[in-house]
């Protein structure tokens, strides 16, 4: 796999070299335990696969090479680049400025650009309407494009299933950008509507089946179809694609139930007229991160750290694995562990940050699991690690750590 150029304070000591010797060892990536780090009184299990994906590197280089490379140009981002707080203020600190938020609020009028400028496109990607826009005032969309070569994959799939007649279900946040980008291209070729989880879904299978009326379909689904989508007309051929930062299993679930429905409308013999296999889309690092987290949770501890961006998809969906199983506590940095008897951490069903007082246990060893999302740095991680072994004494040496465990 291609090695990007990004940043060096974005790498790490410890999480790279972790990485590093694993995937030596490991190159096929059949082995997803995770690796146990014992530093006496406090000891880290840290998951197989974590932080920077394949999709985050190439935005990243990407993006510092243009700033490095435009000096006293006005450099845009459409909106966040990544959903890492620490990356996108970085960016901002060497003079980008981002023309939206991440739900599409503008922030800078598009009159206030001009063809001299520069606009990076987001790894999420954009839609083809903002594209217009760019190319309008002058831009050139695809001359600083970091959007993902996975989330062009499943455009290019849903272009290919629109022209055999399928309709797109999209597995996705409508909100997110990258669902309002895909869905913006799958429209182009076919009818699209947007599902969030396994009981839209279901709704969804009640429509098809006839178990609700047609009506109820525009009701609840409103703002996320297509313009002039037919229930009769349209539901007869579909295809599932997601949202790449969404559970993996979660999307097969939906595609299996959607595929259980068309069987039992049309016969399992007519199934191929009615329901494209679609797992070709789902995106590698999801899927490995996912399953690296389903085995750190096999390992019995006291509590799981999630490092990442609180408004990151992937990275929410880790830690809804992780609480299923442990306390677990969703932090951006290494600052929010306050002190030995505080932390201040991101509940994810309030959507506010709360405080847990002596969070750390009264016992030796304290166990902790310990991942991030894929748009976190390993630098990041590094430091939560490092912040936590600050609360211990009699810490052992990292090489003597080293020598034992990798």
């Amino acid at each position: 796999m291609k090695k990007f150029d990004i940043p060096q304070f974005y790498r790490s000591s410890i999480i790279s070299r972790i990485k590093e010797t694993r995937k030596d060892n490991d190159p096929r990536k059949k082995d997803f335990t995770p690796t146990l780090l014992d530093f006496g009184p406090v000891r880290f299990y840290v998951a197989r696969h974590f932080g920077f994906c394949y999709g985050v590197e190439n935005a990243i280089e990407i993006s510092y090479k243009t700033v490095e490379e435009n000096p006293g140009k006005r450099i845009f981002l459409l909106s966040e680049m990544i959903h890492n707080p620490g990356v996108n203020d970085d960016l901002k600190s060497r003079g980008v400025k981002f023309i939206m938020d991440t739900s599409g609020k503008q922030l800078i009028n598009w009159s206030e650009l001009n063809s001299d400028d520069i606009v990076i496109i987001p790894a999420f990607g954009t839609t083809l309407e903002i594209e217009k826009k760019l190319s309008d005032i002058g831009l050139d969309a695809y001359r600083y494009n970091t959007t993902c070569p996975f989330v062009e994959k499943v455009w290019n799939r849903s272009a290919q299933l629109g022209k055999e007649n399928y309709t797109i279900i999209i597995h996705g946040k409508h909100y997110h950008e990258e669902t309002r980008a895909t869905f913006s291209h799958s429209v182009q070729n076919s009818h699209s509507v947007i599902v969030r989880n396994l009981e839209e879904t279901k709704f969804l299978s009640q429509i098809i089946l006839g178990e609700r009326p047609e009506e109820e379909f525009y009701s609840f689904f409103q703002g996320k179809y297509s313009a002039g989508f037919d229930v009769k007309r349209d539901l007869r051929k579909i295809g599932v694609v997601n949202q790449t930062t969404m559970l993996a299993t979660e999307t097969q679930t939906i595609a299996d139930q959607l595929k259980d429905t068309m069987i039992k409308k049309y016969g399992k013999e007519n199934l191929p007229d009615h329901f494209a296999d679609t797992r070709d889309t789902l995106c590698y690092a999801t899927n490995d991160n996912q399953e690296a987290t389903y085995a750190l949770l096999k390992k019995k501890a006291d509590f799981a750290i999630v490092v990442g961006g609180y408004n990151s998809s992937n990275t929410g969906h880790i830690v809804e694995l992780c609480e299923e199983k442990i306390k677990t506590y969703f932090i951006s940095s290494a600052e929010k562990i306050i002190s030995e008897s505080q932390i201040s951490h991101f509940d994810i069903h309030k959507k506010e940050e709360v405080i847990t007082k002596n969070f750390l246990p009264d016992k030796k060893p304290v166990d902790i699991l310990l991942t991030s999302g894929a748009s976190c740095p390993d630098a990041v991680v590094d430091q939560v690690l490092q912040k936590v072994l600050s609360l211990f004494d009699g810490v052992k040496d990292l090489e003597d750590v080293f020598s034992l465990s990798l």
